[in-house]
């Protein structure tokens, strides 16, 4: 899918990793009616969930959760598998994201930021999901030595690519203050899916095709590794957008100082 994988969701949480991520657009002003502070993540849960549940409910959302996105949830009271790391009902989590979309559409604001490309948006909304990690650990002497690596492809006609990670279980950190929901057109993903014999599976304008928690409301640099996936095509799992050299040199900055957490 042309994305980095892990919480992403993996996604990526950086205690320290606002080092080359510069800050754009802040959750106050983008979304003035959501009230949020770094102590008040489980208020803002709440306030998303009134929103979700009394808003009248979209014949066609907007937004809907991408298979390829969803394999990333593990079911409340179910234990996880693979590298599912967010404990949150599926439908519950696509009613949020869509409450959040359709409120900022409504006070007359713009909810989808640029992404990578223009079939990719980003959606920033305060993390609602309670007790979900930063994905994404700074990189210091104290934990160098617990990092892991292993070539490795999220699915079966992808082609793997070396990955490095922290194992959650060897790290401690915080809750994540955001999520990043990474959102691609309906046309990408069919195009991607085609060349990789799936069906789209929904006509929404948006799939929703990874999640980042994270410590910030703006994008973190997507991995050298997946820029350079993406442009062989999207017959090895990649979304057939060239490299930017550019970018690929701030995304190396950022990640010779950060992993993600798995």
């Amino acid at each position: 899918m042309g994305l980095g994988g892990g919480c992403l969701f993996g996604l990526a949480p950086q205690p320290g990793f606002l080092a080359t991520a510069a800050s754009r657009a802040r959750w106050a002003s983008a979304a003035p009616q959501v009230s949020w502070c770094p102590a008040g993540g489980r208020r803002a849960g709440s306030r998303l969930k009134a929103i979700a549940s009394q808003a009248m409910p979209s014949a066609t959302p907007a937004i809907v959760l991408d298979p390829f996105a969803a394999k990333n949830f593990v079911e409340p009271g179910a234990k996880p598998t693979g590298r599912a790391f967010i404990e949150f009902d599926k439908q519950e989590f696509e009613a949020r994201v869509n409450a959040v979309y359709e409120e900022r559409v409504a006070a007359g604001e713009e909810p989808l930021k640029p992404g990578y490309a223009p079939f990719c948006k980003h959606l920033f909304v305060p993390n609602f999901v309670p007790g979900l990690p930063d994905a994404v650990l700074a990189i210091g002497q104290e934990n160098a030595g617990l990092l892991r690596s292993e070539y490795y492809a999220r699915v079966e006609k992808e082609l793997p690519v070396l990955t490095r990670w922290f194992a959650k279980a060897d790290v401690k950190v915080p809750e994540a203050k955001f999520l990043d929901v990474i959102l691609y057109s309906r046309e990408q993903i069919r195009k991607e899916n085609a060349a990789m014999g799936e069906e789209s599976g929904s006509g929404a304008p948006w799939g929703i095709v990874s999640v980042k928690a994270q410590s910030i409301d703006s994008e973190i640099p997507m991995e050298p590794i997946t820029m350079m996936r993406n442009a062989l095509g999207v017959e090895h799992g990649g979304s057939g957008v060239p490299l930017d050299r550019d970018a690929y040199a701030r995304s190396v900055e950022f990640w010779n100082q950060h992993a993600r957490v798995q």
